[in-house]
């Protein structure tokens, strides 16, 4: 970037290290965040930087007053000269959106490098839950086995599966149920009846969906509409036989209700990768009932995935930094103001027209 200014990049951490290695030839200057060091370190690190890779909330739950760090608005006024913020993975409810795009910040995620992981670990839910697999692994770990008719479990072939979000990862799911021959329904009002049509799926209202699966899968991310999608009502709705499994985030459903649908038998189980506190505490009585199985959020953490989902983030953020359209920008809104505030902070005009950009959300 000859005659413009060298643009700086705070990372609290990278997925794996192939991301530094695919930056290292960069002219970008690379600052660590480090969320164990006192908060006027971090502050002297994001109030001059020009993009900010979020730290997540699990990251932020290791460290006092983490919450700091999220890309709030109180974040961004901190952070005059900020351009871009990046979310490490799919979800993005690490940021603000509406106070970037305000402030004229570009904001994108990862979708997709993680959808494989994921969905993998979605189906392996409903692979435990419906065979009893962690039930019959803690009977037998617990003592003699008595009657093993007790563990019957059931079959996917032929069932019906719901899945609520049609992005990356329930696309990917709904591929790798295919050979279990299951009817499956979706809800997710940003896909219109002829997409749903072309991957083999059915569209239908969240009422409908809900009342008919033997699997409630939730694969959407966390927003304004999504918080407290799935409440009281839904699993009352539910099949007293169905599994709620989700690997979205823990405030897309009400745990409370979730809790008592699962102690009342309103519903068979669940498979839980996300909770409203993270990572949850011991004493989390959902962690306490034998129709549960559960994992701290690791649903897209596995080597593949790291790796790519480390190469796609550095990749952006060379995208980024060299004025081209972010691949997974979310508010394309704010590209006209955000070229502005671009070529007033680092010196250079990004290329794309404003008319060119569509969003990637998923």
């Amino acid at each position: 970037m000859t005659n413009a200014t060298r643009p700086r990049l705070v990372v609290e951490r990278w997925t794996d290290p192939a991301a530094a290695d695919v930056l290292a030839q960069s002219d970008i200057d690379i600052v660590a965040l480090d969320l164990t060091a006192p908060a006027e370190d971090g502050w002297a690190a994001l109030e001059s930087a020009h993009g900010y890779q979020v730290a997540t909330r699990t990251d932020v739950a290791r460290a006092s007053d983490g919450a700091q760090w999220l890309a709030t608005e109180a974040l961004i006024k901190r952070c005059p000269s900020l351009l871009a913020v990046c979310s490490a993975g799919a979800g993005y409810d690490v940021i603000d959106v509406e106070a970037c795009t305000r402030a004229g910040i570009v904001v994108c995620n990862n979708s997709g490098p993680g959808a494989e992981a994921v969905a993998e670990h979605a189906l392996g839910f409903m692979l435990d839950l419906a065979k009893k697999i962690t039930v019959a692994d803690r009977a037998l770990r617990s003592g003699p086995i008595g009657d093993r008719m007790a563990l019957r479990g059931s079959q996917l072939f032929g069932k019906t599966l719901g899945v609520v979000g049609l992005g990356a990862i329930g696309g990917r799911l709904v591929e790798l149920c295919a050979p279990f021959g299951m009817e499956i329904l979706v809800f997710d009002p940003y896909v219109d009846q002829a997409a749903a049509a072309a991957r083999g799926v059915r569209q239908v209202n969240l009422d409908e969906l809900v009342e008919r699966s033997d699997f409630v899968q939730v694969t959407c991310p966390l927003t304004k509409e999504t918080r407290g999608l799935i409440g009281k009502e839904q699993f009352a709705a539910m099949k007293p036989t169905a599994f709620f499994i989700t690997t979205a985030r823990g405030p897309v459903h009400d745990e409370a209700a979730l809790l008592e649908a699962l102690v009342s038998g309103e519903i068979a189980g669940a498979g839980l990768d996300v909770f409203h506190e993270e990572p949850p505490r011991h004493d989390n009585p959902l962690l306490q009932l034998d129709n549960v199985i559960a994992t701290p959020h690791t649903a897209g953490i596995t080597a593949e995935a790291a790796r790519d989902i480390a190469v796609a983030t550095a990749t952006q953020w060379q995208a980024i930094f060299d004025g081209q359209i972010p691949p997974r920008l979310l508010n394309p809104d704010v590209w006209p103001r955000y070229c502005e505030r671009f070529h007033e902070i680092l010196g250079i005009q990004p290329t794309a027209q404003a008319a060119t950009i569509s969003s990637t959300r998923t």
